[in-house]
């Protein structure tokens, strides 16, 4: 197995609705914050190769299309942003230059939204070369839209996506992933094994039921 490393860069979980700064940084002014974020990064990675776990992959931020590290890298902010997320890309480069990098959002089914990010950030110069796309039907819309969103992201961008974090629709979401145009699609991670809905790990580590379907999703499409 590979490690996907998501960076949160918060004292607690980091999604669309709380993107707050860890309280040690709360005194920094925005100069200090963007190096301490590219330092950080770095220091990770570098600490998780020391010890023979190094991340095959970084996503800068989880869900982070209001932004992150509030309320500096907020996006009512949009230059900020993009020079703090442009942080955690040099301080990925800085360990390793040939590290695929992720723009992790939520928004499954929201194309307009996803690409109004997106525009922007490439605009300002923010360079990464995976986008990453959460689905919960609940919040991103029907199957369809996560289709017509990821089709768009592709053609659009000729970068790969992987839905990166869902639940439902597991057959379905990988029947999308794995037949967008040009073998863009690369994948999916599910949320989560153990925890909230899941079904792939008891919590003594022992394989169940729903990690069956994922053997037979590898054999058709991997």
């Amino acid at each position: 197995m590979k490690l996907l490393l998501n960076f949160h860069y918060s004292d607690y979980w980091a999604d669309p609705q709380q993107q707050n700064k860890p309280a040690a940084r709360t005194s920094l002014d925005f100069e200090a914050l963007r190096d301490t974020m590219k330092i950080y990064t770095a220091n990770v990675l570098r600490a998780l190769e020391a010890q023979g776990t190094p991340a095959d992959m970084v996503q800068i931020g989880n869900e982070v299309n209001h932004g992150l590290l509030w309320p500096d890298g907020h996006t009512s902010n949009p230059d900020q942003l993009a020079e703090l997320l442009k942080a955690g890309v040099e301080g990925v480069k800085m360990v390793d230059d040939k590290m695929p990098v992720m723009m992790h959002l939520a928004l499954g089914g929201q194309n307009e939204e996803v690409v109004f990010w997106y525009n922007n950030m490439i605009a300002r110069e923010v360079e990464f070369d995976i986008m990453g796309i959460s689905y919960y039907p609940g919040w991103h819309g029907t199957l369809d839209n996560l289709k017509y969103n990821l089709t768009d992201l592709v053609t659009r961008y000729r970068k790969p996506v992987n839905v990166v974090e869902y639940s439902d629709f597991r057959t379905e979401v990988h029947k999308i992933v794995f037949n967008l145009p040009e073998d863009m699609g690369k994948g999916t991670c599910i949320w989560e094994p153990i925890g909230f809905r899941g079904d792939l790990f008891d919590r003594d580590g022992n394989v169940i039921e729903g990690m069956k379907l994922y053997d037979k999703l590898r054999n058709q499409y991997l």
